[in-house]
């Protein structure tokens, strides 16, 4: 491990981290260390989806740990200005596993938001961008209409496209094949790869059997829940 490390661009670290799992257990403390760098996949697997909620939450500094340190491209989330860590928080891309949607707003300007709040892009770039990342999901074109009115499987691959948008550094995806979107897996492991490759560390959480058991999953390293704390399992 310490000598992966010092090869490589860590973007995630997590050292003796201490968090509550929520009213599943009781509120317990989970142990977590996790190291991450760029152009690694990590699979993660948890039995509640609260599980990967929390991970994601911590990883991307939305909350404080009870103990322990979340340092994201080398700065300690605890320790920046909160206009400092919404910043660097445009650096990641999220599939939320509740979705995350904002229904007074079409998809279009939810597809959109992180991006025109983080950069100064223009609408055309983005647009280039969306259609391409929906062509690689499987859709005919951006999903219209508000997220209310669109279909489960419409708004998966919406998430899909709002995550990877934009070349994040992170990437954090809760459940995204969840509700039986296996449709989703070829393009989400190609839009991966080209991740990968510009150096882009991904976090994969799953609670589906399946995934957890596939050994052609392309993960560089599995985790899992064991007792109270995550850890890495051997391959």
């Amino acid at each position: 491990m310490i000598q992966r490390i010092d090869e490589c661009r860590l973007v995630l670290q997590a050292e003796n981290v201490h968090l509550g799992t929520g009213p599943l257990d009781g509120g317990a403390m989970t142990t977590v260390n996790f190291h991450l760098c760029g152009g690694e996949l990590a699979l993660v697997y948890m039995e509640h989806p609260e599980q990967g909620t929390a991970l994601a939450d911590v990883f991307s500094g939305l909350i404080r740990p009870e103990a322990g340190t979340v340092l994201f491209l080398g700065r300690d989330w605890s320790r920046l200005p909160p206009d400092n860590a919404n910043a660097l928080r445009g650096k990641i891309g999220r599939v939320f596993s509740k979705g995350a949607w904002l229904n007074h707003l079409s998809m279009w300007e939810n597809l959109l938001l992180p991006q025109r709040h983080h950069t100064r892009r223009s609408d055309a770039e983005l647009h280039d961008e969306a259609m391409a990342l929906a062509d690689r999901f499987g859709l005919p074109g951006l999903p219209s209409g508000r997220p209310v009115q669109c279909l489960p499987a419409d708004l998966q691959r919406g998430a899909c496209i709002r995550a990877f948008l934009g070349r994040p550094v992170l990437i954090l995806l809760e459940d995204p094949t969840a509700g039986g979107e296996t449709g989703l897996m070829a393009g989400l492991i190609n839009t991966i790869r080209n991740a990968r490759d510009y150096g882009a560390a991904v976090v994969w959480m799953t609670s589906e059997e399946s995934i957890w058991r596939d050994m052609t999953f392309p993960a560089s390293f599995r985790y899992r829940f064991v007792g109270r704390q995550l850890m890495e399992v051997p391959r």
